[in-house]
């Protein structure tokens, strides 16, 4: 990276006048010392220009100028020379000065004005740079790009860019030092010259006045002497007397008359003369030196800072593409080794089959185990077999796996209820097709044959009658929400089941030998499609046995049966979320620690966290999966999925089920994620905005200039208390990363203001209708400038 620190060695001597001129290379300039010692050759020296006071005396030279040889003096004729000093020592010398030196003012805030416009087009090139580069390398690292080899040189590339963009930002920050620098040469150049400017004239003109005084009084003297001497040898006078007139006067007296105005014009023009010698020795021996030569240094000076920072541009010019040529192509070492890769060696190290296959094989633990040749097995509702309902069970000596006989000593109520209940206890507890997605080949036992899967299946209601529909498609089985939600199953005469079947007591003592394996009615329940439903899988465990669960199937000796379709213990991929979930009783429970409609501060004091923890949560599910949905934040979700997540997020809001990183734990919908999280901010007891401030924010909206909005608005933002303040930080900033993927999700800042707009601000029925359009004002302001009111870090 570019080193634009100045070097003091180097730099030019500074005045020693009482008004001293400004420092040419201050702190945090671009100076880099030696501009023209890039390859090596002698340092400019900008010491031969100043005399005592820092500027180049009469004689001197008048330029310096910079060569790959060293400095070469730009030498002058004695011709020009001589023309030189004898228009200086004129009075035409500093009404000359006085132009040079302002032409040498406006050349320096010309260069400083170039300094400024080029130092912002830097500023905001960097800037930009840098907001592409985060931008994009954030998309890169999405799912739905590539990984490998590609994504880590694409992150080297965005490095590389990076530091050209640190580059740039400390080339403008250096340009505009120097033009700080111009600024200030330029404006003490011009008071200077207002000073010597009305010395200088002051003196000069009273010099022409004394001179133009003493040639009127002069010409006065020579016509009375001419007239004397005329009297004094009788000469007649050029116009002859006035008759009659006057009394005529008589030689004599009339040439004693002229003798006297003669000596009076020759005292006056004697001391116009006297005077004009001594001011005009004054203007010629000091006064005008001092104004020429103050002039002269003061240009000198203007021209000597705006040379040396056309000179430092010039270098830090050459050091910038020097920079970025470097971090694109960096030197290699007396090794041959590089500090870091070049962007040609980064582009290169993509290996596009590497990456292709390794993408390939990550899905090998996708694929399922292979069960065999593919069988046609005919559906139960179209066996002839179905008679087999309206019959009793066959005697067996023993029943075989998946089929539960008769206990011995239990009460029955007549054939069709035995049979009823055999049905709804085969129902409840087998499972004769794959469950929640797995193969069926995971809960039948391998020693079973086929023709006692299609004996069982005959024992299925016939088609047609209540429950067809339910038996006939298992995996549509879906509960109310009452139930989904924790209702416990109905009593015996409570109502109906799933099943549609009024289950009967189980007297026998054995019925609750292994509460485990019975399994309610609703435990099944599963959204079609979907992830499993909160108090509604069949391997979470009842909190105490319940009278109405069906009993398992116990052998002669009367313990249960250890084979059968459906496993004493739930499967392995099952079992890792047994322990996530609550119980379907619990969110009958009271809230241990409620999250909605509570305050953000009584949230804050509580768990510690400036921003909830349903916020974040439902921000991280959003920038993960939603911010390329179209439509998100205005798509509605599910209530049910809503509801559910509402009571775990009441329960327990540090539990593992509701960490959305993993979009099972929100059933794959972030629709529903963003319908809570606008619930959360609508549940609020005060609005995220507060009641107290909502007067000011509507005041603040009405603000027809946009800079005024906003710093009205961000001013009433910085008076919010902490937990407000810091959770709509959080959301600004998150709504922020969907407006700038607008153009995939359609959802612009006006778009979510109208959303937000009631949601965060809270609505008074009185007020509603007539606040609505300011409101979506404010959030839109808001949106709009969320970089300006809030740190991005």
């Amino acid at each position: 990276m570019a080193d634009y620190r100045p070097a003091s060695s180097n730099t030019p001597t500074q005045q020693t006048q009482s008004q001293q001129a400004p420092s040419q290379s201050q702190t945090g300039d671009m100076s880099v010392g030696n501009p023209a010692t890039s390859d090596g050759e002698a340092p400019v020296d900008n010491t031969p220009m100043t005399g005592s006071n820092g500027a180049t005396t009469e004689g001197e030279n008048l330029a310096v100028r910079p060569s790959r040889d060293g400095p070469v003096t730009a030498t002058i004729s004695p011709e020009l020379q001589k023309n030189v000093t004898e228009v200086l020592a004129s009075e035409h010398g500093v009404p000359t000065l006085l132009n040079r030196l302002k032409q040498s003012i406006g050349s320096a805030k010309e260069f400083a004005l170039f300094l400024q416009k080029r130092s912002i087009l830097e500023e905001d090139h960097s800037r930009g740079l840098k907001k592409l580069c985060r931008t994009t390398q954030e998309n890169m690292h999405r799912p739905e790009h590539r990984e490998g080899t590609f994504v880590q040189a694409y992150d080297e590339m965005m490095v590389i860019h990076e530091r050209m963009a640190e580059n740039a930002a400390q080339f403008a920050q250096s340009l505009h030092q120097m033009h700080d620098d111009l600024v200030e040469l330029a404006a003490y150049a011009e008071r200077n010259r207002k000073g010597w400017k009305n010395n200088a004239l002051a003196a000069e003109q009273k010099v022409a006045d004394l001179e133009a005084a003493m040639r009127k009084s002069k010409i006065k003297y020579d016509s009375l002497a001419e007239e004397y001497e005329r009297a004094r040898t009788g000469e007649p006078r050029q116009g002859g007397r006035v008759l009659g007139a006057f009394k005529p006067k008589s030689a004599a007296q009339h040439e004693e008359d002229l003798l006297k105005k003669v000596q009076m014009a020759d005292q006056t023009y004697h001391g116009h003369v006297l005077a004009l010698q001594g001011d005009k020795s004054a203007l010629e021996s000091s006064t005008r030196p001092e104004a020429v030569k103050a002039l002269q240094d003061l240009a000198q000076e203007t021209d000597a800072g705006l040379l040396l920072q056309m000179q430092k541009f010039a270098a830090f010019n050459e050091k910038l593409l020097l920079s970025n040529g470097l971090v694109i192509s960096p030197v290699k070492n007396a090794n041959g080794e590089t500090s870091s890769r070049s962007l040609r060696q980064a582009v290169l190290s993509i290996n596009n089959e590497k990456d292709l296959n390794e993408y390939i094989g990550s899905h090998h633990g996708m694929i399922r185990p292979d069960n065999g040749e593919v069988k046609y097995e005919r559906h139960p509702v179209l066996s002839p077999h179905t008679s087999q309902f309206n019959q009793g069970p066959p005697a067996q000596p023993q029943a075989p796996a998946g089929q539960f006989p008769p206990q011995q000593g239990q009460p029955l109520q007549g054939h069709q209820q035995q049979q009823s209940f055999s049905m709804g206890s085969r129902t409840s507890t087998g499972n004769f097709g794959p469950q929640m997605g797995q193969p069926s080949s995971g809960l039948e036992p391998q020693s079973q044959p086929p023709q006692q899967m299609g004996q069982m299946q005959g024992n299925y209601p016939p088609p047609g009658g209540p429950q067809s529909a339910q038996y006939s498609q298992p995996h549509n089985r879906s509960f109310s929400q009452g139930n989904m939600m924790g209702g416990g199953p109905q009593g015996p005469q409570g109502g109906r089941g799933q099943y549609g079947q009024q289950q009967q007591p189980q007297p026998s003592p054995q019925a609750y030998t292994n509460p485990r394996h019975s399994i309610q009615p609703g435990q099944f329940s599963s959204p079609q499609g979907g992830p499993p439903q909160l108090g509604a899988l069949s391997f979470q465990s009842s909190p105490a046995p319940q009278p109405q669960q069906s009993q398992p199937p116990v052998n002669a000796g009367g313990a249960p049966h250890a084979q059968g379709p459906l496993r004493s213990s739930p499967p392995p991929h099952l079992a890792s979320l047994q322990g996530r979930m609550p119980s379907p009783q619990a969110s009958n429970a009271p809230p241990a620690k409620p999250v909605f409609g509570v305050t953000l501060n009584h949230l804050y004091e509580r768990d510690g966290l400036a921003v909830p923890m349903v916020v974040y949560q439902c921000m991280q599910a959003v920038d993960l999966f939603g911010l390329g949905v179209e439509g998100i934040y205005r798509q509605s979700g599910s209530m049910a999925h809503i509801q559910k997540l509402k009571a775990m997020f009441d329960h327990d809001s540090q539990n593992k089920a509701l960490d959305f990183r993993n979009p099972e734990n929100f059933y794959h919908d972030v629709n529903s994620v963003t319908g809570l999280l606008k619930l959360f901010f609508r549940d609020l007891p005060d609005p995220l905005l507060t009641a107290e401030h909502h007067d000011s924010f509507i005041n603040a909206a009405k603000q027809e200039d946009d800079i005024v909005r906003r710093d009205s608005l961000h001013a009433i933002i910085n008076s919010l208390p902490d937990p407000n303040y810091a959770t709509l930080r959080a959301i600004s900033l998150h709504l922020y990363r969907v407006i700038e993927n607008s153009h995939v999700n359609r959802m612009n800042s006006h778009n979510l203001a109208v959303i937000f707009g009631p949601t965060l601000m809270g609505s008074d029925p009185s007020t509603a209708i007539a606040d609505a359009g300011w409101q979506i004002k404010v959030i839109d302001t808001i949106l709009q400038n969320t970089y300006q009111i809030f740190d991005e870090d």
